[in-house]
């Protein structure tokens, strides 16, 4: 089991932020299914709450439990009930049903127990115990233990590729009790030392040879760095342990280049950015196989999207830093393939609309692929935030929905 360790970072204290840095987003809708009468709402409300009974936060790869992202997202493009117990019969035999932990969690000894993932019982035990304690309001038990600076569990929110961010931001989208404390069970289980010395004054001086505002451009750049050549032969997973051993100096030094000066309308680059990873990156020789690990990028992005209304404003540009810094080692991994926007911009939609876009994320071959149906999803809720007059959005999920045929890029055999 390969465990990746991301770079020292330099050190920011999120609390040091000015409030007038915060990235200004209305709230995504809220759907209430705990209450609502709606089959559909009500048969989610169920299945979430059976997966959180019965399976535990692991699949037999040990990557997290997908089965809340999946559900969700088919409910929130359409899914009846009946697709809704489709779906979770068929990826109920992926993941492992609860195990008892080795020992109980408690808040004298829980910080101890941080990235030990057989301990994934005894975390959720010990967060619903905390629910308890807090007048079963989960979201403020979120802010406890999350958004806290006394607390590490913030710093290894994009754990896992991000996993437990997204996690998080259904439950915020589901105001789901059962989300929520899995969430704060992935964050502690998945912890790591990726963002640990980011409040290591040692580090702080680090800093950057060149700056930009815009992050297509430093990918560029990236990609024209000879000192990233000739690393990998191949795209995949073990190429980050590769380059976080033999490359910190070169990956720091494009992370650090980004310059915020408008955070809100950066963040919108960020989103079309993510968009374009996984369909301008897709060769017409590909055969319609996606990156599967650009899809994560682009499901990290909606994540932020939803949470950054919800958290407190001094949290708000770490987050988004650390999906930069994610973004950025995964591109280098993955070889550092050109951003074809023509691919998007000049796609032809004949005719093709977000409910067919929905149809074929439910209906379809692929309804019971998380990937896939996330990533509909989420560029569905671009298109609601920022807008989509030249459709952009709406080509890159109409050519992704067209073209797609499986995924390139396994997960299987190591641990971030």
């Amino acid at each position: 089991m390969l465990t990746i360790s991301w770079p020292s970072l330099p050190s920011f204290n999120p609390f040091s932020l000015a409030p007038r840095q915060a990235i200004k987003l209305p709230p995504v809708k809220v759907h209430e299914t705990e209450t609502a009468h709606e089959k559909p709402a009500r048969a989610l409300k169920h299945l979430l709450k059976l997966n959180h009974v019965e399976n535990g936060l692991f699949d037999r790869r040990q990557f997290p439990n997908q089965m809340a992202h999946l559900l969700s997202s088919s409910f929130l493009q359409g899914a009846d009930a009946n697709d809704l117990g489709r779906i979770y019969e068929d990826q109920v035999k992926e993941v492992l049903k609860w195990k008892d932990s080795p020992a109980e969690i408690t808040t004298q000894d829980w910080r101890g127990h941080l990235g030990r993932r057989e301990f994934d019982r005894a975390f959720v035990d010990f967060y619903e115990d905390e629910l308890v304690r807090l007048g079963y309001d989960w979201k403020q038990v979120v802010d406890e233990y999350l958004f806290n600076d006394h607390a590490p569990v913030f710093d290894s929110i994009m754990a896992a590729l991000g996993l437990p961010l997204i996690h998080l931001a259904y439950a915020f989208e589901m105001n789901s009790r059962e989300i929520g404390m899995e969430a704060l069970g992935l964050a502690a289980t998945c912890h790591n030392d990726i963002y640990k010395t980011l409040a290591d004054s040692k580090q702080s001086t680090q800093g950057s040879s060149y700056e930009s505002k815009s992050q297509f451009e430093i990918l560029t750049l990236v990609r024209k760095d000879k000192d990233l050549n000739g690393l990998f032969p191949t795209p995949g997973s073990d190429n980050l342990e590769t380059l976080l051993t033999s490359r910190n100096t070169a990956l720091l030094n494009h992370w650090n280049a980004w310059k915020l000066e408008n955070p809100t309308e950066q963040f919108r680059e960020s989103q079309q950015l993510a968009v374009a990873l996984l369909v301008g990156t897709a060769a017409v020789d590909s055969n319609g196989y996606y990156d599967r690990f650009f899809a994560m990028t682009l499901a990290t992005s909606h994540a932020v999207r939803v949470m950054l209304p919800f958290i407190p404003a001094q949290f708000q540009i770490p987050l988004l830093q650390q999906w930069w810094l994610n973004t950025i080692g995964i591109y280098i991994a993955q070889l550092r393939p050109e951003i074809n926007m023509d691919r998007i911009h000049k796609y032809d939609l004949q005719g093709k609309g977000w409910e067919w876009v929905a149809g074929q994320a439910v209906k379809g071959e692929f309804s019971t692929d998380v990937c896939f149906v996330k990533t509909t999803r989420a560029l569905k809720e671009q298109s609601e935030t920022w807008g989509d007059s030249d459709s952009f959005f709406l080509k890159a999920a109409v050519q992704f929905v067209t073209d797609f045929k499986g995924w390139r890029g396994n997960f299987v055999g190591f641990e971030l």
